[in-house]
């Protein structure tokens, strides 16, 4: 029994950690501001192309679909993936470092802050 606990506890630790390193992908309803800067924009258009996120990230709020979301997703939602509407104010989402000011949602403006409806 103790041998079968041992197993469970590890695989729920394994489990733990590889769903911990998942960000939560951009969406095509995003484009960049044209003042963002050419170093910006090329950081954007990579992470929208798909390439993985490297270096530093900004927490960007109002960016994630629903169910899309890195984290915080106010009061009733426990973490990662629990927004429950397109571009809400109080769930974030990694960005490039330095593009989350710039980023634009059909909902509006993109914040590094949590955007309060």
């Amino acid at each position: 029994m103790k041998n079968t606990l041992n197993k469970a506890l590890l695989a729920g630790a394994a489990l733990a950690v590889m769903t911990s390193a998942v960000e939560a992908k951009p969406n095509d309803q995003l484009k960049i501001s044209p003042d963002a800067s050419t170093s910006v924009k090329q950081k954007f258009d990579s992470w929208v192309a798909g390439d993985r996120l490297k270096g530093r990230k900004d927490r960007c709020y109002g960016i994630a679909l629903a169910g899309e979301n890195d984290c915080k997703a106010g009061a009733g939602t426990s973490c990662a993936g629990t927004s429950t509407t397109d571009f809400q104010g109080n769930a974030w989402t990694y960005a490039p470092k330095g593009s989350c000011e710039f980023i634009m949602t059909p909902n509006g403006q993109a914040s590094k802050s949590e955007i309060k409806a």
